[in-house]
């Protein structure tokens, strides 16, 4: 802190914020350097080693660019494109990337405006370039920002990829210190004209299964939270044929989100606006994308005249179910389909998947892993896409993105809804018969906030605690098999041993001989640890309960001794 309290470098309007930090404050500002990892990097905003501002800014997007040139020496000319949301200070952390790779001789391509996050990722794509950075602290709350970075196949970044930029961050001086070469003709920075946009639109047009369906005869409630969604998702809607009713206050650019009470689609406060539009207007589903648009949430008005929510899961689960069916009976179906999930998500989508003949891959929550097979196998005459996503409201349907996109989303749930509407069904209908053929599914997310060193010396106490004992049950609940993430390795009760052929993560899977199952997963891009429980019953139509009481057995056993 006093390095900062004494640069030339560092204004005086930063070093009043530093002194005005209370103790707690300083401690999480400066007690380590803020983390560059596989998600990027994403933080509070305000001057200190653990923030984001100009100076980490400024060396992540130098050592982006010293990675690039060591990755395509003979290439890099291709530029790489940059956008940014809604956030505080994002379209001048976008100048500040551009001119640093400009300075190192990379073309920067930006936009005029801001953008979601999935048009990044196409724009890499269409323009042959051999990265993307966006800036965006996608649904976290407005004191954060962030510094996503993409590949030449517009998907964020894989481990070993990372792990190269990490070298290069580790080899440069002190964020304070940076010091860019003088150079007499930097690169070029391009603004990015139409047609990038309107591809992109179009390519999403031509997802549609069904568009001969009246699209007038659904009533839809949006909100873009505030951020990126505010144009082009009007925009694709009015294309297909569908009149959105907008959340007017929230349709409004504003990095403040002062309309909302969360920019969060996974959580309820996130809906207060949208649900009195739905009731005014009667409407039949109300959609809501995240401020980068890349996660997309979702309320249906059931048979009883009430609107219910649907976590990441369910409406996974029902978007596959209509996806798979309708590419059944269209003869759509490509051969030797796939879908992608994370091994966070519930079984549910997957048994569905499986009942169409798709099979079905699990990767680490991240959906880089799940952009990143589909490149792979695209090279390699490997199984053929048909979806992926993860339980955290993101989802992908079109591979032309390797990214999730909600937009993709927003248009597919709304045809699904409307289609199911032309049978006579509401989505409460559909979901009581997939769990008839499937089984009843309940599942939940919640999660402990950890904040400075004391928050990460708790975490790593309960992670460690966990893995002493791996077979210790939770209440009468035996465990059957744990999966540990970070050693790479399954264990069953019966001392059966086999190896995770994934990359290496802190995450612990723990699965109890009813069939339920905890998930543990400290979060690498915000300061809390995750917790996933699933349950399944074939004939309980009251799992919710089941759910309640494994999370209150484990946290009796854990949380109160150590969190």
């Amino acid at each position: 802190m006093n390095t900062w309290l004494s640069s030339s470098h560092v204004t005086n309007t930063d070093k009043e914020v530093i002194r005005a930090y209370s103790e707690k404050e300083a401690d999480d500002a400066f007690f380590k350097d803020i983390e560059f990892g596989t998600a990027g990097m994403r933080g509070i905003m305000g001057p200190g080693t653990n923030r984001i501002n100009y100076f980490t800014i400024r060396k992540v997007a130098y050592a982006f660019g010293l990675y690039l040139k060591a990755t395509f020496p003979q290439s890099f000319h291709r530029g790489v494109v940059i956008g940014h949301d809604n956030r505080l200070n994002a379209e001048e952390y976008t100048h500040l990337t551009a001119k640093i790779l400009t300075q190192l001789g990379i073309p920067a391509f930006i936009f005029p405006e801001l953008v979601p996050t999935p048009l990044l990722s196409y724009a890499v794509r269409y323009q042959h370039a051999i990265g993307g950075v966006m800036l965006t602290a996608s649904h976290n709350p407005k004191e954060h920002n962030g510094f996503k970075v993409y590949d030449e196949h517009g998907c964020q970044l894989v481990p070993h990829k990372i792990h190269q930029v990490i070298r290069q961050l580790e080899a440069l001086p002190d964020a304070l210190e940076i010091t860019l070469p003088n150079v007499d003709k930097p690169a070029a920075i391009i603004t990015l004209n139409d047609d990038v946009e309107k591809t992109y639109l179009q390519a999403i047009h031509a997802l549609q299964l069904h568009p001969e369906l009246d699209h007038a005869s659904i009533k839809i409630v949006y909100s873009p939270q505030h951020g990126t969604g505010y144009r082009l998702v009007p925009t694709l809607f009015s294309s297909v044929g569908f009149t959105l009713i907008p959340v007017e206050e929230q349709m409004r650019i504003d990095p403040n989100f002062s309309a909302t009470e969360s920019p969060n689609p996974e959580e309820p406060k996130a809906y207060t606006l949208a649900l009195a539009y739905a009731k005014k207007h009667k409407a039949d589903l109300i959609l809501v994308s995240d401020p980068d648009a890349d996660r997309v949430g979702i309320a249906y008005l059931d048979r009883q005249g009430t609107y219910q929510l649907l976590n990441g899961n369910l409406s996974g689960a029902l978007l596959a179910d209509y996806l798979f069916s309708q590419k059944k009976a269209l003869h759509k179906m490509p051969e030797n389909p796939v879908m992608y999930d994370t091994v966070v998500c519930s079984p549910f989508a997957k048994r569905i998947a499986e009942s169409y003949g798709v099979q079905v891959e699990s990767f680490l929550t991240g959906f880089k892993f799940i952009g990143d097979r589909i490149q792979f196998y695209e090279e390699n005459a490997g199984p053929t896409f048909v979806f992926g996503y993860e339980e955290s409201y993101g989802c992908l349907v079109g591979p032309f993105v390797r990214d999730k996109d909600a937009l993709q989303a927003l248009l597919l749930y709304s045809e699904m809804t409307l289609f199911h509407l032309s049978q006579g069904r509401r989505l409460d209908d559909v979901i009581a018969s997939l769990f008839q053929r499937f089984g009843y599914h309940a599942d939940q997310q919640f999660s402990i906030a950890l904040k400075g060193e004391e928050g990460q010396t708790l975490l790593a106490t309960l992670m460690a605690s966990i893995r002493k004992t791996p077979f210790q049950p939770i209440g009468d609940r035996k465990v059957v098999l744990f999966e540990d993430y970070w050693h790479q390795e399954k264990k069953t009760f019966n001392h059966h041993r086999s190896t995770i052929n994934l990359p290496q993560a802190n995450v612990i899977k723990i699965t109890y001989e009813d069939g339920s199952t905890i998930v543990i997963r400290p979060s690498g891009t915000e300061p809390k640890c995750k917790f996933y429980i699933s349950v399944v019953s074939q004939h309980d139509a009251h799992v919710d309960d089941r759910i309640a009481d494994l999370k209150n057995a484990f946290f009796q056993q854990y949380r109160l001794n150590l969190l």
